[in-house]
C-alpha cells in the first residue's frame, strides 16, 4: 500500500512537470525525472532520462531528454533528441513545440514556422502546444 501511495505522488507530482509528453501512468523513474525538470534540475534529469532513454526508450522520454538538454544549454544533443522522439511519434505534440522553440533560440524562424505549420494541422483547434509555439515565434523575431 506505501508503494503504490508514493507512486501516486508521484504521478501527481510529475503532472506539473512542465514538459509536455503523453505517457499517461509513467513509471516511477520517469515521475522522478519529471520532478527534476520541475525543479529546473537539468542535469539531475538529463542523467535520469539519459538512461532512461537506454532502457525503455519511448517519444516522451527523448522529448524531456533533449527539453533538459536545451535548458541545459546542449542545443546539439537537443536537437538528436528531439528528431528521435519525432521517429518514434510523428504527431508528438510536445517534441513539435519544444523543437520548434529550440529553433527560435538557435534563429532556425523558417523551422520554427514549419513546426508550427504542422501543430496547426495536429490541433486545428488549438493546443497548449500550439499556442506556446506562437508565443515563442511571436517574441523571437
Amino acid at each position: 500500500m506505501r508503494l503504490a501511495s508514493m507512486t501516486l505522488a508521484c504521478m501527481l507530482l510529475a503532472g506539473t512537470a512542465g514538459a509536455v509528453d503523453t505517457v499517461a501512468r509513467p513509471g516511477p523513474e520517469l515521475a522522478s525525472a519529471r520532478a527534476l525538470v520541475k525543479e529546473k534540475r537539468w542535469h539531475a534529469a538529463i542523467g535520469v532520462l539519459a538512461r532512461l532513454a537506454r532502457l525503455e526508450p519511448s517519444a516522451d522520454v527523448f522529448n524531456l531528454l533533449a527539453f533538459s538538454q536545451r535548458n541545459a544549454g546542449d542545443f546539439a544533443s537537443a536537437l538528436e533528441n528531439y528528431m528521435r522522439a519525432l521517429a518514434l511519434d510523428p504527431d508528438h505534440l510536445g517534441a513539435h513545440e519544444y523543437l520548434g522553440e529550440l529553433y527560435v533560440k538557435t534563429g532556425e524562424m523558417e523551422k520554427a514556422r514549419a513546426l508550427l505549420a504542422r501543430l496547426v494541422v495536429l490541433c486545428p483547434a488549438g493546443c497548449e502546444e500550439r499556442e506556446d509555439l506562437e508565443k515563442a515565434i511571436g517574441e523571437g523575431k
